[in-house]
């Protein structure tokens, strides 16, 4: 049976999506699924066994570019695939599948896809709460119940063992006592562990014998560099700056060599999930009920209760309170947990 998927458009989406990926090989291994996704995703797809092929998705994010989809769809068409599932909730992400002519097209109502798709579920928020078992939901009977988390088969990357150790050559890493800061979030600082908390964490750390490797993006290295800054020059010498210098394949296999990983709620904290890393989340604002890391190796450290929409924080530098309130004594002592089990 050949499957196309029309993924999400965020790397965190896209490693939980892999549950439902592992649910449909695990009903049928001989199923094909190809995976439409932005460029930016594929690098994580093309570390999930289970998915065939990630193809390029040239529309961008909010975009409608009815001609570009429509082509796409068309070329799709060649594809026969015998059913599409859809994991956005918008109209747009429903018209590929469409266009293609794929006999099945499955997924939630979301933006009034009537006759867009023909596999249409009414989702109960409160029935199925996370994000995951909304994606795995798809890969059941309609009506089927949600999953229990426990029964879920979370997400799992495959690591190569070769390229890792290339690029801890690469970037003159020592993989002694490794730990993993993953300081960035998208939207602002409120999702943000201060930065002068992630630097006294970082001294505790050396103190004990530790490197510290801080992983982001380009734009998250401004503030890996004012973790640094804090330091004293012995500790930075045992502080590496990675942000904007991996590719994301080399981030995913850097992130595994590490014994534990220090991370907001962002695209890294589900990669380190998805590589079996020992993991400390810290969370304000957003909150962990709807998109848990997916690791039995996972703690959590949040101060508050429910979702608060909050794209910038009041207190200094954005920061929100509740991440502030999380001390790096809290953080130090549940990493000093998971290196003890070591």
């Amino acid at each position: 049976m050949k499957t196309l998927i029309i993924g999400p458009s965020w790397v965190g989406d896209m490693l939980m999506s892999q549950s439902l990926y592992r649910h449909l090989k695990e009903q049928n291994p001989q199923r094909c699924i190809d995976v439409l996704a932005p460029d930016w995703c594929r690098p994580v797809l093309e570390r999930m066994p289970e998915v065939n092929s990630a193809i390029a998705m040239p529309v961008g994010h909010g975009s409608l570019q009815w001609e570009v989809r429509k082509r796409i769809g068309s070329e799709l068409h060649e594809h026969n695939y015998e059913q599409a599932l859809v994991l956005p909730n918008s109209l747009k992400s429903a018209l590929i599948p469409w266009f293609a002519k794929i006999p099945l097209r499955t997924g939630w109502r979301g933006e009034m896809r009537y006759g867009l798709l023909n596999d249409l579920r009414k989702l109960d928020k409160q029935a199925y709460p996370l994000m995951v078992q909304r994606y795995v939901a798809l890969s059941q009977p309609k009506g089927t119940p949600a999953l229990p988390l426990e029964t879920i088969l979370p997400p799992s990357l495959r690591v190569d063992s070769q390229a890792q150790q290339k690029a801890i050559d690469e970037f003159k890493l020592s993989q002694t006592g490794a730990i993993a800061f993953c300081p960035g979030a998208e939207f602002g600082p409120a999702k943000r562990w201060p930065d002068y908390h992630y630097a006294q964490l970082a001294r505790h750390l050396i103190a004990d014998g530790h490197t510290i490797w801080l992983f982001g993006s380009q734009k998250d290295d401004p503030i890996c560099q004012q973790i640094i800054n804090q330091l004293s020059p012995a500790e930075q010498a045992n502080c590496h700056n990675l942000a904007g210098r991996t590719s994301l394949p080399q981030a995913i296999d850097l992130i595994a060599a590490c014994q534990v990983a220090i991370s907001n709620d962002s695209g890294l904290m589900h990669i380190a999930a998805a590589v079996n890393t020992p993991l400390i989340a810290l969370y304000g604002p957003t909150s962990p009920g709807f998109t848990p890391p997916l690791s039995e190796r996972a703690s959590i450290i949040r101060l508050i209760e429910g979702f608060h929409k909050i794209r910038k924080g009041d207190a200094d530098q954005g920061y929100h309170q509740s991440m502030i309130d999380i001390t790096p004594e809290m953080a130090f002592a549940e990493t000093q947990k998971w290196l003890d089990k070591r």
